[in-house]
């Protein structure tokens, strides 16, 4: 990624209090970035924009509907449904990452249908201002669940997602309401770089993981649970099921990456194209640890998803883009920080 790309510009991160737009923040700022922080917090936490300020040695402010930085940088409290607001939020960035959207875990999405529906129009909202206020790029963070769910039907499978997956054959089966509302967002922002000439680019993420990510998803959940020695130890499924588990940093730079790259409104892998089976991350979990349970209870009640996920990468490769972290490194940063920052909570 370019640092001269990114100094002095504008730019503009939806969801930026969640999981991936804080650390997108924190690296924006690193690259010279001014940015502006646009959430609901529905779901995303004020204490992830102070901690990037901190971290960087921003002191910060009270305004009228949010807060400010020094440096310019700042977060407005958004309603991202409400077009209007939008509108004024964008006007006046470079370039917007969208990321916000309501979302959770396996859990949330299989149990929430109609809350994820809000993705539909907080898509069309962000990508339409972004066109109309003339950013020069837009980033829309999609998701691994827009493929046909179909090709992720069978424990073992060794086939990776491309792509020209999305619509095989000129059909669709996306992963639940979450999956269709990422799809059409794909589709809302191919159609303004049709008609609008909109600059930007689609990153499909794949079970993204790392420090200050919340509890309802997988692996946060699943260390949770090992540091606090939970014996007999659930897992949710038959622990067959097997997921390209990303790392938070390359998640950011392949995404930091992609904007400044990719400007036809196309979508783009990131993942690191292997998988692993939820019993086996576990079991690197209590390595990592030097503990283990006596007892393992595969809790098939519970939803466990697609049988399968990983995907191609070679497209981000042909471009210069590939991950940095394979699993054990990732989940040895992420114990290292759950132990230091949240054990005092358990």
């Amino acid at each position: 990624m370019s640092k001269k790309f990114y100094s002095g510009k504008n730019v503009l991160i939806t969801g930026g209090a969640g999981f991936i737009g804080s650390h997108l923040n924190d690296a924006l700022i690193k690259l010279g970035a001014k940015t502006t922080i646009a959430d609901d917090l529905s779901s995303g936490l004020l204490d992830n924009i102070i901690r990037v300020w901190r971290k960087n040695k921003l002191k910060h402010r009270k305004i009228k509907r949010g807060l400010s930085a020094q440096g310019g940088h700042k977060f407005i409290k958004v309603d991202l449904q409400n077009f209007g607001e939008v509108l004024k939020s964008v006007d006046g960035n470079d370039i917007v990452f969208h990321l916000a959207a309501n979302i959770g875990g396996r859990g949330y999405i299989t149990e929430h249908p109609a809350d994820c529906c809000d993705g539909f129009s907080i898509n069309q909202n962000v990508i339409k201002a972004a066109s109309k206020c003339g950013a020069e790029r837009i980033l829309f963070a999609s998701s691994a669940c827009v493929y046909p769910i179909q090709l992720q039907a069978e424990y073992g499978s060794s086939y990776l997602l491309k792509e020209e997956d999305s619509y095989k054959k000129g059909w669709a089966n996306a992963d639940e309401t979450y999956g269709w509302a990422k799809l059409m967002g794909e589709k809302i922002l191919e159609s303004y770089h049709k008609q609008y000439g909109l600059k930007g680019v689609s990153t499909r993420y794949v079970t993204a993981y790392g420090p200050f990510e919340n509890d309802t998803h997988a692996i946060i959940a699943l260390i949770s649970r090992a540091v606090k020695k939970e014996d007999p130890f659930t897992i949710w499924g038959t622990g067959k099921q097997d997921r390209d588990f990303t790392y938070i940093e390359d998640i950011i730079s392949g995404s930091l990456f992609a904007c400044e790259k990719i400007t036809d409104c196309s979508p783009i892998n990131l993942g690191t194209g292997k998988r692993h089976t939820i019993k086996e991350t576990v079991e690197l979990i209590f390595e990592i640890l030097g503990w283990r349970p006596k007892k393992i209870v595969f809790d098939k009640t519970k939803p466990e998803g697609v049988k399968t996920r990983a995907l191609d990468i070679s497209l981000a490769k042909s471009i210069g883009w590939q991950p940095r972290y394979d699993l054990k490194r990732g989940l040895e940063k992420t114990i290292e920080w759950f132990v230091q920052e949240k054990s005092a909570e358990i």
